[in-house]
């Protein structure tokens, strides 16, 4: 007797499968959009101008979906054409369509890149906002924005304006070799999310966060992740998100970890440095925890934990090391806030404790260090960083 297909369905459960972007899928959202509960994707260990991007999608308690980029780099820029720009003086191009979708929010953002140099304009999120130059005020290897209001469409906030660019005097667009974020995130989640796991990953040069978590998300693990020289956050958590991390290093974001609204989240095995906002911040009603991180301090606003709007935000720490390593600053612990701390140390800097602070013990370095693992500890000596003693 022949049996229906169906019966083979519910006999036979589908094997998970191996996806290759470029092989299997021929993009990383094909990827993603056709894998199912227990599927892994795989990319290879190269730079993709690409990103990940999560929406609504769920795999299934002990058969996550996996994202596997085995040392692959999500990069958020793009070289300008030079055939885009017009040169309205010598060495001075402009572009009036770089990309749609503007706002106040990506131009506070925006950064351009002039051979690999990220140039902010002493701008950053979360930070000082230096006021945009006039275009004939511009030196070499800097950009500034001009709104053009004649061409927005209330009641649309988008804006509309043009970039312009400095060269060397002498030297083409094509020679300055100069980049411009295009891509908003490396990996991207809204709406509800479940079962989910991401690791052996970095991003790099969005106009946003490295890793931008909205909506709701329940089991969704990030591992040996880094965000590095994001136009924002390197990883930031939003609405009822819930994840977990181990092993992030976040360097020369505008902040290096920022999660709010009613998130819940856990960090372990965390390197940050060189953030130019903040290095650390938390808000509004998150529960939030810190583990076996260091901290190189040197942000405009180290370290704020706050609960707005009467909200009660708290932190747990347990085994990190916060290093000053400029001028000293003061983080805030606001009224509606609380940080209950064990092996905790603060070098060169302090709190204005207005909430609530538990803290006894200091950092066991050598603990931490030791979970960071050999593989963390050598690429963060190949980035120039030594650990202290």
């Amino acid at each position: 007797m022949k049996l229906p297909a169906l019966f083979f369905a519910l006999a036979c459960p589908l094997v998970a499968r191996d996806i290759h972007v470029g092989k299997d899928a021929p993009t990383i959202h094909h990827a993603i959009k056709m894998a199912v509960a227990g599927d892994t994707i795989h990319l290879e260990p190269k730079v993709y101008r690409d990103y990940a991007g999560f929406y609504g999608k769920k795999g299934e308690p002990g058969k996550p979906i996996t994202l596997d980029g085995h040392g692959a780099t999500l990069e958020g820029s793009d070289p300008i054409d030079p055939a885009k720009w017009r040169e309205v003086s010598p060495g001075l191009f402009a572009n009036d369509d770089l990309m749609p979708g503007l706002s106040d929010a990506v131009i506070g953002r925006w950064f351009f890149l002039f051979d690999g140099r990220m140039q902010h304009m002493g701008r950053t999120s979360k930070g000082k906002q230096a006021p945009l130059k006039k275009p004939e005020e511009l030196q070499a290897g800097e950009w500034t924005f001009v709104k053009d209001p004649s061409r927005e469409k209330p009641p649309s906030k988008a804006i509309y304006g043009t970039f312009y660019l400095k060269v060397a005097a002498g030297q083409s667009l094509a020679e300055a070799k100069v980049f411009a974020p295009m891509r908003s995130a490396g990996v991207q989640m809204s709406g509800d999310n479940a079962h989910l796991v991401i690791k052996n990953l970095t991003a790099t040069h969005p106009y946003n966060d490295g890793f931008n978590i909205h909506g709701d998300c329940r089991d969704v693990v990030f591992e040996n992740i880094r965000a590095i020289e994001c136009g924002d956050d390197g990883i930031s958590a939003h609405e009822t998100a819930e994840y977990r991390v181990d092993g992030f290093i976040s360097i020369g974001n505008s902040t290096g970890i920022c999660d709010t609204v009613a998130a819940k989240t856990s960090y372990n095995r965390v390197f940050i440095a060189n953030c130019i906002g903040n290095d650390l911040f938390f808000l509004d009603d998150g529960r939030y925890k810190l583990t076996n991180a260091v901290i190189f301090s040197k942000a405009q606003n180290p370290f704020t934990v706050t609960g707005r709007e009467d909200k009660h935000c708290e932190l747990e720490i347990d085994n990190v090391l916060f290093r000053r390593l400029v001028e000293p600053r003061t983080g805030l612990i606001a009224q509606t806030a609380e940080i209950r701390a064990k092996r905790f140390t603060m070098e060169n800097f302090s709190f204005d404790t207005r909430g609530e602070f538990q803290s006894e013990g200091t950092a066991d370095l050598p603990k931490i260090l030791e979970s960071f693992g050999e593989a963390m500890m050598q690429e963060l000596e190949q980035r120039g960083y030594s650990m202290p003693k």
